[in-house]
């Protein structure tokens, strides 16, 4: 049983090493579709190619990205878009059925190659140390893009190296305090599985699915401490996640 396991894992490191150089190939690609459309200063190409990419990655996984609840997402309504982080392939979860996100996050994400270049085509605004002047500026621009689109922030602020959910840091309540905005919950389940952060190697046996919640208007906010916004959100989340199971699976 032991031996199975290593070579299944051996096997898929072997896999995971030629899928990998096929995704950067293909966002490299992308990357320059965009870098063509963008001079136009038209939104609408650019959120199509960001979708083409973000869906055919999980394509080329062999995956089929499951989406319940879009009907929740008002059409011409901006949010404060969070959502549980567990892989790297978390953004592209949510970039296949909201392309048309800014993004909050940690700076690092800005240094890999090609998907680092991806993120700054999103507007993408990195979270830099936490001093006062660095966190007045995060939240000056965030709020500003709040006015043209949605925002889209992983309230745990890094994956998860255990599958479990973080505990959730409260810059987003700053922005939502800020913005007034209401706040469209979103559940990833079985990223973990596929791809965590202390694994190089993908699970092509996991499956995955993203659940989209009802809004939660800014009014069932307004009387609340940091703490009750901070763990009603988590609830709501928590509802629909999927922990992993002992043998991997879920």
């Amino acid at each position: 049983m032991r031996k199975n396991l290593i070579r299944r894992s051996h096997f898929y490191g072997l896999i995971s090493v030629a899928v990998f150089f096929f995704l950067y190939l293909f966002t490299a690609i992308c990357v320059l579709l965009i870098l063509m459309v963008s001079p136009m200063n038209r939104s609408k190409p650019i959120r199509r190619i960001m979708r083409f990419w973000a869906r055919t990655i999980f394509l080329m996984l062999g995956k089929r990205l499951r989406v319940s609840g879009i009907e929740n997402i008002e059409k011409d309504t901006n949010y404060i878009l969070l959502a549980n982080h567990a892989s790297l392939f978390d953004i592209m979860a949510i970039l296949s059925f909201y392309p048309g996100v800014s993004w909050f996050g940690r700076e690092h994400l800005l240094k890999v190659p090609l998907f680092g270049r991806v993120l700054k085509l999103t507007h993408y605004v990195p979270m830099k140390s936490g001093d006062v002047r660095n966190t007045k500026e995060m939240l000056s621009h965030l709020v500003q893009k709040s006015g043209a689109q949605t925002i889209a922030i992983f309230p745990e602020g890094t994956r998860t190296t255990d599958g479990s959910i973080n505990r959730f840091r409260k810059g987003f309540v700053h922005i939502l305090k800020a913005t007034e905005m209401s706040v469209l919950p979103v559940t990833l389940n079985g990223f973990f599985l596929l791809k965590p952060k202390n694994r190089f190697t993908i699970n092509f046996e996991s499956k995955i699915d993203v659940v989209i919640h009802k809004p939660i208007e800014w009014k069932e906010f307004a009387e609340q401490d940091d703490h009750a916004i901070l763990e009603k959100v988590k609830v709501v989340i928590e509802s629909a996640y999927i922990q992993k199971g002992k043998n991997g699976k879920h």
